[in-house]
């Protein structure tokens, strides 16, 4: 492949969103596990807990989920900006 063609594919990903890794962030509430999505492989809609609207289908967004064994069961699909904001909602405003 040349360094043309390389250039061009890597531009088609939204900025921010990396390969889909998981990684660990620390927050006030605890250890979360997050993964960025492009969205390009959803084929159905998700609500997000911040803002109780809905993810659509090849829409960029996170899961995250708490990062204690067993907290797989709890991934939740989140708008990136209502994750990044979701403590400054105040208690009670969130529906995680």
């Amino acid at each position: 492949m040349s360094p043309r063609r390389a250039r061009r594919k890597e531009s088609t990903r939204p900025i921010g969103f990396p390969s889909s890794t998981d990684r660990v962030e620390h927050w006030p509430d605890g250890d979360w596990k997050v993964r960025m999505l492009s969205g390009s492989s959803s084929a159905k809609n998700y609500r997000c807990p911040g803002c109780d609207q809905e993810i659509r289908p090849g829409a960029p967004h996170i899961v995250s989920w708490p990062d204690w064994s067993g907290g797989d069961e709890e991934r939740r699909h989140w708008h990136t900006t209502c994750w990044r904001k979701r403590l400054d909602r105040g208690p009670g405003r969130t529906r995680y």
